[in-house]
């Protein structure tokens, strides 16, 4: 039968609504009624083997089959998205913990973060847009009410002026009003000063702005584009208005309206896409900024236990000499360290997965010749300290406690660059660990003379207790 114009033939009739669900859950649940049946009869032939009852084998079908069912499931991935609000707000929370833990008695900083954190709670729930107009050079107060005017929409509009921004800053930071904006209006002149190239620089990444260029009277506007475009960094938000407001005498109402009718059209019809950028803004914004916090107070409170922990393989290579780098290797990752800094960083790891971890980075260390360059570095100091019953013994304890040094702080760097991960990904860290390690030498060689000093009294230390072990 040739089927209706305008509708492709088909070689089979359509089943019907119900055959279609039908055909659809036995093509969905088909291999767990294979597993079923074929595991009944399998189970059935033992039971009669074995002299079972029926029912603990029918039990047991079941049981594999329920079983076998879950596992294939898909999963509920861990813990919220991070493009979602709920999310950070949450990321939020667990990092306010994590202060508390590492400074329970920093009760002053910890109320400052709970306001912090309310403050955002409540600027979440900010009705409307807020749209900044700022600039080096403010807009005339004449045309501000013109201004709007011309952007009024169907959505509740506040229009944020603010003072000139100054032509220097230490920082330069944008204050915290404007960038906490749902947009921005930058009103420049041109040519592009330092201080508007600064300010631009350093806004938000995920701010959305418009330009409102002065180019001045018979200003080509396709000249200045290709000007701006070349002196400033590319953003795919970023819009460009030209006007030139010239003399007080000119109507201000004639000559924005046209000129932010688009500008006016966008804020109305991304209304709602702009204060969810806004907000997933901030919110990484504060997170990020805690984190900066949170890791400066890690490295503080880790530098004490690299110190430590550093003498205390020294101590144990002098009293057990190490016949081979590959036992240097197993002293420096089998040690404690890794275990207080797992705590510290709030690290779900296996003591296997972060032993593996700090192997993979000494080993990197050695092949790199961190050993090589400690040890010809720190025989001058043995000559200098003069502990000629310590020489040998001293150099090769010296140059594992560098050792643990290096690799201290790669594997701070690791913990760091991987928080909320389950479980390490070794073949990665393979490949990364090389640079790791060689960043990680480069930042102690800058530290080295505390290292020597330090190596300095550890030398005195074991020589005056020498005599007592022999």
């Amino acid at each position: 039968m040739t089927p209706p114009s305008g509708q492709p033939p088909s070689s089979s009739p359509a089943l019907p609504i119900p055959g279609r669900l039908l055909a659809a859950g036995i093509s969905r649940w088909w291999p767990a009624g294979a597993a079923v049946l074929v595991g009944g009869v399998a189970l059935d032939g033992l039971g009669h083997l074995l002299h079972l009852p029926l029912a603990s084998a029918s039990t047991g079908v079941l049981a594999l089959a329920a079983g076998w069912w879950f596992l294939r499931r898909p999963r509920p991935p861990a813990g919220p998205p991070p493009t979602d609000v709920t999310g950070w707000l949450q990321r939020l929370e667990g990092l306010q913990e994590q202060f508390q833990d590492l400074d329970p008695e920093g009760h002053a900083a910890s109320q400052q973060r709970a306001l912090t954190l309310a403050d955002q709670r409540r600027l979440l729930e900010r009705a409307g847009l807020t749209v900044g107009v700022a600039g080096t050079s403010a807009i005339a107060e004449p045309w501000q009410q013109q201004f709007a005017e011309a952007l009024r929409g169907a959505q509740t509009l506040t229009l944020l002026w603010g003072r000139p921004l100054p032509s220097w800053s230490e920082d330069w930071q944008w204050p915290e009003p404007f960038a906490a904006c749902d947009f921005l209006v930058y009103a420049l002149s041109t040519p592009l000063s330092a201080a508007d190239l600064r300010w631009l620089e350093a806004l938000p990444a995920a701010l959305p702005v418009c330009l409102l260029v002065d180019g001045g009277a018979g200003a080509d506007p396709t000249g200045l584009r290709a000007e701006l475009e070349a002196q400033l960094a590319r953003r795919p938000d970023r819009e460009v208005l030209f006007w030139h407001p010239g003399p007080g005498s000119l109507e201000p109402r004639r000559t924005l309206e046209p000129l932010l009718m688009p500008l006016a059209e966008r804020l109305s019809r991304e209304a709602a896409q702009l204060r969810r950028q806004r907000q997933l803004r901030c919110l990484q914004g504060l997170h990020s900024h805690w984190q900066a916090e949170l890791e400066a107070m890690r490295r503080r409170r880790f530098q004490g236990l690299q110190q430590r922990t550093q003498w205390v393989v020294a101590a144990a290579v002098v009293a057990a000499p190490l016949p081979s780098l590959d036992l240097l290797v197993l002293a420096v990752a089998n040690g404690l360290m890794v275990q207080e800094m797992a705590r510290l960083w709030h690290c779900s790891w296996t003591p296997e997965q972060l032993r593996a971890t700090a192997t993979e980075l000494a080993k990197a260390s050695l092949a790199l010749g961190v050993v090589e360059w400690s040890t010809q570095a720190l025989a001058s100091l043995i000559r200098w300290h003069g502990a000629t019953w310590l020489v040998g013994s001293a150099i090769q304890a010296l140059s594992a406690a560098y050792l643990t040094r290096v690799v201290g702080r790669a594997m701070a760097d690791t913990l760091a660059r991987s928080a909320g991960v389950s479980e390490p990904d070794l073949e990665r860290l393979r490949r990364e660990a090389p640079l790791l390690v060689a960043q990680a030498a480069d930042a102690e060689k800058l530290d080295w003379g505390a290292f020597l000093q330090q190596g300095r009294q550890w030398l005195a230390t074991q020589a005056a207790v020498s005599p007592a072990r022999t």
